[in-house]
């Protein structure tokens, strides 16, 4: 039963590195490095600023697998989702100008809507707690399709859920606030962003949500291709209604000013960002979300953050005067955006240091190197520092990441561990049935897939596997 996927990379670095150092740049540098070996990631971008100033600004690896040419300035790489955060201060900034509410009904700017969504105000829309049906989920929507075609294709559909109740994650939301900026401005988006946070810096920016146009100096994309052991090429194409969900290509100093302009409140006044990063009330009372924003906290310290593609991520920590930026073009065992952000800060600030997740890190980089004789006694070594540390569904996560990438005796032996270590887990023995049953072992899978139905009788996927089993071995 796979769990979430870790968006986790490998710690080589201590912590205590930067503190034995005058020069942050260099523990940071050497850190980075450490992880684009291990995940073999072809080009990245690392900035970092504090108090203002811009402390740390690198560039790794090729713009692409098929030239030499470097990542430099001038790449710009594609942000995929983490470009919502510049429709979010895009959106606050019509807010704070009197144009546009929060409670507005969408009905308000966008006409011949259905009845179910009436009522729908723009708050549901920048916390995905709409309930539309999202429409990436439907193939015959074609990315040319219009915004009345698309808006009539969704209307037969029905909602997910009650307006306002929960979270979830829809790129129909973004659709429909571009229409409402658009309505608002009278231009298009992508100049209303351009105006009003890259006035600086416009010719680092390009909106393209189709990663088949050739754009100069813009980064490609590659999926890792398991099967294969090869990386691929990004192929996919939204269309121009996506480019306020994914479709924003940026430089790193053009990212860099940008953040500097936003912690400086040039876009937007510290009572308006409040209102932006403050917690939506969510029906469910257990979803947390900000207006546009994750929110995350380490030793009671917030921070607001989104990432993208799994490739590039933003967080800043108001508090503290620090944000961090990420931008990289794939990776081939764990993504690695959180990663990396996260232990910079840890390295800049002590107070922003997670010890579980520095642990985490190094357990995962342990396991990512091939046939380390060493990883399963460090992680022994982590786990005894704190006896309320559990990394059940860490180790569940790397066994299948493992096992995607072919290496299939290290994932049986991370399964083996993590069901010595969560021996009431039905989740551990039926990921480790699922490793038998690729290793071809059916009497080893049969028995774990048993052993997780006997833990967990509601495990229906255990019963249809075992069922599955048995019905094999007769025909044998």
């Amino acid at each position: 039963m796979k769990s979430f996927i870790l968006t986790a990379l490998a710690l080589s670095v201590s912590i205590t590195t930067y503190s034995q150092k005058t020069n942050p740049s260099t523990a940071i540098d050497q850190y980075v490095k450490e992880v684009i070996k291990i995940n073999q990631i072809p080009g990245l971008a690392v900035g970092v600023i504090k108090d203002g100033q811009i402390i740390f600004q690198q560039y790794y690896g090729t713009e692409t697998l098929e030239s030499n040419k470097k990542v430099d300035s001038n790449s710009m790489f594609r942000i995929y989702s983490t470009s919502k955060l510049m429709t979010n201060v895009g959106v606050f900034q019509l807010i704070e100008k009197g144009q546009l509410s929060l409670e507005d009904k969408i009905s308000k700017y966008l006409d011949n809507l259905p009845k179910e969504w009436q009522d729908i105000k723009v708050k549901n829309l920048i916390t995905h707690s709409s309930g539309l049906p999202n429409l990436i989920a439907f193939n015959d929507i074609l990315p040319d399709d219009s915004n009345s075609k698309v808006i009539e294709r969704l209307s037969r559909e029905k909602m997910d859920f009650k307006t306002g109740n929960q979270f979830r994650y829809n790129q129909t939301n973004y659709f429909l606030l571009t229409m409402i900026i658009e309505k608002i401005t009278g231009q298009p988006f992508e100049q209303f962003i351009l105006n009003n946070q890259f006035s600086d810096s416009k010719n680092q920016v390009v909106f393209s949500s189709n990663a088949l146009e050739k754009i100069p100096n813009r980064v490609i994309k590659y999926n890792y291709n398991s099967g294969k052991r090869q990386y691929e090429k990004s192929t996919d194409v939204s269309g121009i209604r996506a480019h306020s969900a994914n479709g924003i290509a940026i430089t790193l100093p053009a990212f860099l000013k940008w953040s500097v302009h936003l912690s400086k409140n040039d876009f937007l006044n510290p009572k308006t960002k409040e209102i932006m990063w403050q917690p939506f009330d969510f029906g469910n009372k257990k979803d947390v979300f900000a207006y546009g924003w994750d929110i995350s906290k380490v030793n009671d310290i917030p921070s607001y953050n989104f990432s993208g593609g799994n490739v590039s991520a933003y967080k800043i920590y108001p508090q503290r005067n620090l944000a961090v930026i990420i931008m990289s073009n794939g990776y081939n065992l764990f993504s690695v955006q959180y990663r990396i952000i996260n232990h910079i800060a840890a390295m800049l600030d002590k107070n922003l240091a997670d010890d579980y997740s520095l642990a985490e890190e190094t357990i995962i980089s342990e396991f990512s190197k091939k046939n380390n004789p060493d990883a399963e006694r460090i992680y022994h070594s982590l786990k005894a520092k704190n006896s309320k540390w559990n990394f059940e569904n860490t180790l569940n996560d790397i066994g299948y990441t493992l096992l995607r990438n072919s290496r299939m005796d290290e994932a049986l032996k991370v399964f083996v561990l993590n069901v010595k270590e969560n021996p009431q887990s039905a989740n551990a023995f039926d990921s480790l049935g699922e490793g038998y049953l690729s290793a071809k072992n059916d009497t080893l899978a049969l028995e774990n897939y048993k052993k997780s139905l006997e833990l967990n009788p509601e495990n229906t996927n255990a019963a249809k596997m075992i069922q599955k089993i048995e019905d094999l071995m007769k025909k044998k």
